[in-house]
């Protein structure tokens, strides 16, 4: 995880464009450094680095002596360095991950650079030689990146938006600072005077797709077809092979447990493979929740199932109220679901940077997504209208959990890492016939349950616990975080400004008054930046003016039963 800022063509002083950079500072607490072109004396890179791999050699924008012409920045993990490094005969000069774009990028141009990553990653790509310069970001946007490009060719650059928000340009009309689409690769020709010009935006991969680096990394035992034991085996042998690849770090590394699904089995599987590989320390798990909550004694049963050393951070509606405008800064984002989930991330990965040594953070993002996960898909009219779902879930993620992970783990300079995500793993599963990753016997994501059925990965009553809308499984069996803050907000918005609502924030109002309070504290922070939330999250097939789960008559929290 670091921090990636970078101008071409500032008309500004670029002393005073630079502070814009440090506004990304906690991406990467270890490390940060400005650097000018040469030749180029109005271009500018700023970085800001947490170490994980290569302790000496890892500042950038990294520059190798055999290609002096070429400066990159980037943010992420290339899993597959070494593999590529050995396929093509490369000759590396530091054992940074991130030297392999520049030697596939010389050897066959930007877009198969792009497609042969196994990783996450957001780039910036200078070539001073052919004044080229390339921006990239992976599959499903995990590292972030914003562009913001004027109209006479001034280009900015960052992690976060926040950091552009003050890049001050020379034109009349303001520049609109824009996510850069995951998954996609854009060209610019650089000019004499600094300035650029986009010759080219295309994708280099869809998440239904193979990757292209699945043919460089042969995997034992994955079986061909569709019987059900075929497939079950394929899920485990590359669940197996996501989590394994993404042990790279010479950081300590650690698991969020929430004692749901997703979280239990790349905890566990993360465990069972720090065993086998002799990580010289204990794997922390970290679940948090009202001492009482749902979650925290489901996590505490995986936890001691695994042999993790787990900690619980409380949590108390009081101190999520306190942190939400903290974490609505970070998040860059008005979503209702995205902020409300956001919190206890938030506090959980605060108490990891204040009290752990673990900087490497594993997550189970990106399930609920790919497996059909949300208690909505039972309501999906055919199997087709699911699986399409799943994938404009997936392709959308950067806008909603891929952001709030990202964001909240970043706000402390934690490194996430998502394994569900990963390209292969995500691949095989979105090429399954559609009927097979539908929700059955009434419970959702049942294939991939049934893949982890009879092995003691994880305890039994786990594999198959039913879904908690975030909110309710961190909040106590008396009262649940979704009511508390309701009821907080209930005393800050009035009816009379919530009737109000449309023509104060005439772009996706707020219907409701905690959507209204989130709005106001956004446009407070980023005043005129609506478009960065497209539009709010919502579940789909059922009449919803809400997005938590807990508003759905399909829905049964545990504390209910």
């Amino acid at each position: 995880m670091c921090g990636i800022w970078a101008v071409f063509g500032s008309d500004e002083c670029l002393a005073n464009q630079c502070t814009n950079a440090m506004k990304i500072a906690h991406r990467g607490p270890d490390a940060f450094r400005f650097e000018n072109v040469n030749g180029f004396t109005n271009c500018c890179f700023g970085f800001h680095r947490l170490a994980i791999v290569d302790q000496l050699y890892g500042m950038q924008p990294l520059r190798v002596k055999k290609f002096p012409y070429l400066w990159l920045c980037y943010n992420g993990e290339i899993y597959n360095h070494v593999t590529l490094k050995n396929q093509f005969e490369f000759e590396h000069q530091t054992k940074v991950d991130g030297e392999i774009l520049l030697h596939l990028y010389d050897r066959f141009g930007i877009e198969r650079m792009a497609s042969l990553l196994d990783g996450v990653f957001a780039f910036i790509l200078l070539d001073t030689a052919n004044r080229k310069v390339f921006l990239g970001r992976d599959t499903y946007g995990v590292r972030p990146l914003f562009r913001m490009l004027t109209d006479d060719g001034f280009l900015a650059v960052c992690s976060e938006a926040k950091g552009l928000t003050d890049v001050t340009h020379s034109m009349p009309t303001p520049a609109k600072i824009i996510p850069f689409p995951p998954g996609h690769f854009e060209k610019f020709n650089l000019k004499l005077n600094g300035k650029v010009e986009s010759v080219q935006m295309d994708r280099f991969h869809c998440c239904t797709d193979e990757p292209k680096h699945a043919t460089y990394n042969k995997l034992e035992g994955l079986g061909t077809g569709f019987a059900l034991e075929t497939v079950k085996s394929n899920i485990r042998i590359l669940f197996e092979n996501a989590v394994k690849k993404r042990l790279m770090a010479h950081r300590r590394i650690g698991c969020l447990l929430s004692g749901g699904l997703d979280s239990s089995l790349v905890a566990a599987t993360l465990v069972k493979l720090a065993k086998e590989e002799k990580l010289k320390y204990p794997i922390q798990t970290f679940s948090i929740g009202a001492e009482d909550s749902p979650d925290v004694a489901a996590a505490r049963k995986v936890a001691d199932h695994i042999g993790s050393e787990h900690h619980e951070v409380s949590f108390t509606p009081e101190e999520g109220i306190s942190v939400l405008e903290e974490v609505i800064i970070h998040l860059e984002s008005y979503d209702i679901t995205t902020v409300r989930a956001s919190v206890g991330m938030y506090l959980v990965s605060k108490y990891i940077r204040e009290k752990t040594d673990s900087v490497v953070i594993f997550s189970g993002e990106g399930s609920d997504e790919l497996t059909q996960g949300y208690i909505y898909f039972h309501k999906a009219p055919t199997h087709k209208a699911g699986a399409e779902e799943s994938v404009r879930l997936l392709e959308e993620l950067y806008l909603f959990d891929g952001l709030r992970a990202d964001r909240t783990t970043a706000a402390h300079g934690l490194e996430l890492r998502v394994p569900f995500l990963d390209h292969r793993f995500t691949a095989y599963f979105l090429s399954l016939p559609e009927e097979m990753r539908v929700p059955k016997d009434g419970v959702e994501k049942h294939l991939l349950r049934e893949a982890f059925e009879g092995i003691n990965l994880i305890p039994h009553e786990i594999l198959w616990r039913r879904k908690e809308a975030f909110s309710d499984g961190l909040s106590s069996m008396k009262k649940s975080w979704y009511t508390s803050l309701q009821e907080h907000i209930e005393s800050k918005v009035n009816d009379s400004q919530l009737e109000k609502a449309a023509k104060l924030f005439p772009f996706n109002p707020p219907t409701t008054k905690e959507g209204f309070f989130i709005r106001q504290i956004f446009e407070k922070n980023f005043p005129g930046r609506s478009e960065w939330t497209p539009h709010y999250w919502m579940p789909r097939w059922i009449k919803a003016t809400d997005p938590s789960a807990r508003t759905l008559s399909i829905y049964k929290p545990d504390k209910d039963e």
